[in-house]
Parts: structure tokens; C-alpha cells; sequence
């Protein structure tokens, strides 16, 4: 569906592209919010692993899972704040349509970084607790599980609407 197409004839709204504009940057706005609070969770349970006792009995490959989930935490949430500095950068240029597509596209990226980060939080708890094989199992689980969530199904939903 192109942004355009949002609002269809006989949807019952009565809209100019400039309202549903509006109504689609307050949409991703509220969705952000929701984005970030998990993402400055997941991002503080992260920094305060290293500051535990159990943090020296890291070995190898768990700091570097550790650390890359950090990296990715880290990602989630410029991503997650990015489409604010965007509309800071383009306030009152008339752009918008800009704006509005290109944080889309940023929200999306975020949710991707965060199931990344939440897939391998849960490698390095599981890794932690019972061993490598089964923080594997877990970590791939949690991705599955995420990608069918977030954008499997909405893209089947998507499809069957198109349908009909």
C-alpha cells in the first residue's frame, strides 16, 4: 500500500493528505514510545550484567555475545530516537511525506535491531545457565519467534487484505 493509498475512498474518512500525514506521524510516534521504553529496559538489564559479580566469570564467547548485544542495544535505540532528530532537522520545510516514510523505515530497522538483541540476551542468559548448545537453541528460538511475530504475520495480514 503506498502511503498515498492510506486513507482509501469510502473508508470513511474524510481527510486531506496533509491530515492523514499528521495522523500517520502520530501513529509512529505512539509506536516509538512503546519501541523505546522496551529498548531503555532491555538497553539498562545489558549495562547493568557488567557491573554483577558474575560478570569476571564470563568466558570468551559470552563477552563477545555480551558485547555485541551492547552494540546492537545501542543501535536500537539511535534508531528508536532517529526519526525525532528527523523531524527536528526537516520542522516547518514542508517535507512531511518525508518524514513520515522515512520513519517508517526507521521503526522497522529498530524492531529488527531489538529482536536481535533480545535473541541474543536470551543466548547469553541461557548460554550462562546451562551451557552453549542450549543458549543457541533459546537465542534461535526467540528469533523465530520474533520475525513470525513482527513480520511474518503482519505481512500475511497484509496479503490476505490486499485479497479482499
Amino acid at each position: 500500500m503506498a502511503l498515498d493509498d492510506d486513507a482509501m475512498p469510502g473508508d470513511g474518512r474524510e481527510e486531506t493528505e496533509t491530515e492523514r500525514l499528521d495522523r500517520n506521524w502520530n501513529d509512529i510516534l505512539q509506536e516509538t514510545r512503546v519501541v523505546q521504553t522496551g529498548t531503555q529496559i532491555l538497553t539498562g538489564f545489558l549495562l547493568a550484567i557488567a557491573f554483577q559479580q558474575r560478570f569476571e566469570d564470563l568466558d570468551g564467547y559470552q563477552l563477545t555475545v555480551y558485547l555485541v548485544l551492547v552494540s546492537f542495544a545501542a543501535l536500537a535505540t539511535i534508531l528508536a530516537i532517529a526519526p525525532v532528530s528527523l523531524h527536528r532537522t526537516l520542522f516547518r520545510q514542508r517535507a512531511k511525506k518525508h518524514i513520515v516514510a522515512t520513519a517508517n523505515v526507521l521503526l522497522i530497522a529498530t524492531l529488527a535491531a531489538v529482536l536481535v538483541t533480545l535473541s541474543g540476551t536470551a543466548v547469553l542468559i541461557f548460554d550462562m545457565v546451562v551451557g552453549h548448545g542450549i543458549g543457541f537453541i533459546a537465542g534461535a528460538a526467540v528469533l523465530v519467534l520474533g520475525i513470525c511475530a513482527w513480520f511474518v504475520a503482519p505481512g500475511l495480514a497484509r496479503i490476505r487484505m490486499r485479497r479482499t
